[in-house]
C-alpha cells in the first residue's frame, strides 16, 4: 500500500467511504487492527514458547528448550531431511543446525544418511524423542480443551485459523514476489 493511499484512507471518515472503495483502501481503524494482529502474532509465539518451556520444566526436562521441543513435534513419525524442515518454513539454516545438534546430543533424534542419497541426512526420533512428542501432544490436547469448550468456540477457532493461514499466504507472496503488485 502506498503512503498516498494510506494517508487518504486515514483522513476520510469511515462512513464517507463508498463500499466499492473498500477493497482498494483500508480505513484507520482497520489498519490499527492489522498492526495489532501482526504484533499479537509475535507476542503469542513468545508466549507459546513460554507455555512449552513450562511444560518441559514440569516434566523435569532441562536439556532442551522449547524451540527444540517444537522441532521434535514437527519431525513426529516422519524422517525428514534438514532441508525439508527449512523448506516447511519453520527454521533458518544455522538455527536448524544448532537445534538439531542439541537434539542429537540429548538423545531425542538420530541423524543418519538417507538410503537413496548418502549425502543427505535423515532425521528420526529416538524412543526418548517419541516419549517427549507424546507428552507434548498431551499438553496440546489440554490447551485445546481449555480453548474450545463449545461449538461457538470451535467455529471461532476455525475462523481464526483460516484468517491466519490467509495472512501467512499473503505475507509469503509478498516475500516471494518482493513487493510486485503491492502499489
Amino acid at each position: 500500500m502506498n503512503t498516498q493511499r494510506r494517508a487518504g484512507a486515514e483522513s476520510k471518515p469511515a462512513e464517507a467511504k463508498p463500499a466499492q472503495d473498500k477493497p482498494d483502501a483500508i480505513d484507520a481503524a482497520e489498519l490499527a487492527e492489522y498492526h495489532g494482529l501482526a504484533r499479537l502474532i509475535e507476542r503469542m509465539h513468545r508466549r507459546f514458547l513460554d507455555v512449552v518451556r513450562a511444560g518441559l520444566l514440569r516434566q523435569g526436562i532441562d536439556d532442551i528448550g522449547p524451540v527444540q521441543a517444537l522441532m521434535v513435534m514437527l519431525i513426529g513419525d516422519d524422517e525428514p531431511s534438514v532441508r525439508d524442515l527449512m523448506e516447511r518454513g519453520y527454521y533458518l539454516g544455522s538455527n536448524a543446525s544448532y537445534s538439531l545438534k542439541i537434539l542429537v546430543e540429548a538423545g531425542y533424534i538420530d541423524r543418519g544418511a538417507s538410503q537413496r542419497d548418502r549425502r543427505t541426512a535423515r532425521l528420526r526420533l529416538t524412543d526418548k524423542g517419541r516419549t517427549l512428542r507424546d507428552e507434548l501432544f498431551t499438553l496440546e490436547q489440554v490447551q485445546a480443551t481449555a480453548l474450545v469448550r463449545n461449538e461457538a468456540e470451535a467455529a471461532d477457532l476455525k475462523a481464526a485459523y483460516r484468517t491466519l493461514r490467509r495472512l501467512d499466504r499473503i505475507w509469503g507472496d509478498m516475500v516471494r514476489y518482493a513487493g510486485q503488485g503491492l502499489d
